[in-house]
């Protein structure tokens, strides 16, 4: 089949997803061509790209995510988009995320203590705590957004866990809009904070903040470089000076870090650690209240929620997609790929396999087995993901105390442009009021 490559470069355009995820367009493309070219044409201000190979079976992307001596994290890290000099390169490249074994396994188990099932269940009761402070909150006014009314708890956690104190928690969420949004007009200079509420160490960082978006030249500075986070690596250090004991910033310090592997693991657990629940907890709540037969249904059976919530990633899987670049030439489903050549998993097609899902587009609570790729596979599985099941539960569980919750008439959804991350930047609803 020729295909039209206009229309398969849909699957890497930012503005297609401000309309949702094409699966349709992915269903399209795993019938007849699962490991596809995509081109990398040019998106407003940021340049056009040498494109790359689309994997959209759930087996091949499995098996691209577990074989990193064939399909590299670190050869080009791990976002479609290439650095744009070797310099925020080899920054990128002391990242975890960005590495292969064995260096990506001395990293994480450096950190790996902070996710025990100890230590999580040392923060359970904070997590529901603060779910049910948040609902709380509203339960009386019968309405709310729940995008801005979920977006504390990950970022409360993320703070207990590095050992940020509260007053700049606003900070974290600044820094996840600007990384992860910087597609969306509405993000990518997020300013939410109020400096008067800072710490010193806050107010202190905040200064360093950059003040352009873009080089002397005209061009837009990579977001996830070393200089547009300037501030958010000024405060990682100031409070490594003196870290909370037990923290996870502490132990990252004892860890034997480099300066550089100290600044990318703050990144990546202060901009990850929050993205993957904020877009999670929305995104399966609308998913739900979407299907009010399984709405009903949970309600009635509260011991689905575990299964519940694996279906709601599932379906609405955080993260769109990956990168690896591959090292060797190499061939997948019939294809030939060319040593250097990018190669994008899709977390959201996988999802949808129905050689592997029977119904694939049927949102089922009751669904098992459910071998969903959401929080990836292999040696980069998500070192987060039980915690970010304890939130996405303990949030899930207390709204659903809320009678006749509902997605609201006050307006649609509104989605998150990005090519990468799968959110929602509001989700009015409406429930019975008990005041």
């Amino acid at each position: 089949m020729i295909l039209d490559q206009t229309r398969v470069n849909r699957i890497f355009l930012p503005e297609t997803y401000a309309d949702g995820v094409p699966y349709e367009l992915l269903q399209e493309l795993r019938a007849s061509s699962p490991v596809c070219w995509v081109e990398e044409p040019a998106v407003g201000a940021w340049p056009a790209g040498p494109g790359y190979w689309a994997v959209l079976r759930h087996a091949d992307v499995k098996h691209v995510l577990r074989t990193p001596e064939v399909f590299s994290s670190q050869l080009g890290a791990t976002q479609i988009r290439d650095p744009d000099t070797a310099a925020d390169l080899d920054f990128a490249r002391t990242m975890m995320l960005n590495q292969d074994p064995p260096e990506h396994s001395r990293l994480r188990r450096i950190v790996a203590a902070a996710f025990t099932p100890r230590a999580l269940g040392e923060l359970a009761a904070a997590i529901e705590r603060c779910a049910r402070e948040q609902v709380d909150s509203v339960r009386g006014l019968g309405r709310a957004d729940f995008v801005q009314l979920a977006a504390d708890l990950p970022v409360r956690t993320l703070a207990w866990i590095l050992g940020v104190p509260e007053q700049d928690r606003q900070l974290l969420a600044d820094w996840s809009n600007r990384v992860i949004g910087y597609q969306d007009a509405d993000y990518a200079d997020s300013r939410t904070v109020d400096p008067s509420r800072l710490t010193e160490l806050g107010r202190t960082a905040l200064a360093a903040r950059p003040a352009t978006r873009t080089t002397p030249d005209g061009r837009p500075v990579n977001p996830r470089s070393r200089a547009a986070l300037a501030d958010m690596f000024a405060y990682a250090h100031g409070l490594a000076a003196d870290p909370l004991p037990g923290s996870l910033l502490s132990r990252m310090r004892e860890g034997g870090l480099s300066t550089e592997e100290f600044e990318t693991a703050f990144f990546l657990f202060a901009i990850a650690g929050n993205e993957t629940v904020r877009n999670g907890l929305p995104g399966g709540l609308y998913t739900l209240l979407s299907h009010p037969d399984q709405y009903r249904l949970l309600v009635r059976r509260p011991e689905l929620l575990a299964s519940a919530v694996e279906e709601m990633l599932r379906f609405w899987p955080p993260v769109v997609d990956f990168r690896r670049t591959a090292t060797q030439d190499v061939e997948l489903a019939d294809v030939r790929i060319r040593r250097g050549q990018k190669v994008v998993v899709y977390h959201g097609s996988a999802n949808r396999d129905e050689t592997v899902f029977p119904d694939p587009d049927r949102f089922d609570i009751t669904r098992t087995p459910n071998d969903h790729v959401s929080f990836g596979y292999g040696p980069h599985f998500c070192l987060g993901a039980q915690l970010a099941r304890m939130q996405l539960k303990a949030m899930i569980r207390t709204m659903l105390e809320l009678p006749e919750l509902a997605l609201s008439s006050d307006g649609p959804p509104a989605r998150l442009v990005s090519n990468f991350q799968n959110g929602l930047k509001s989700l009015p609803l409406c429930w019975q009021s008990c005041s």
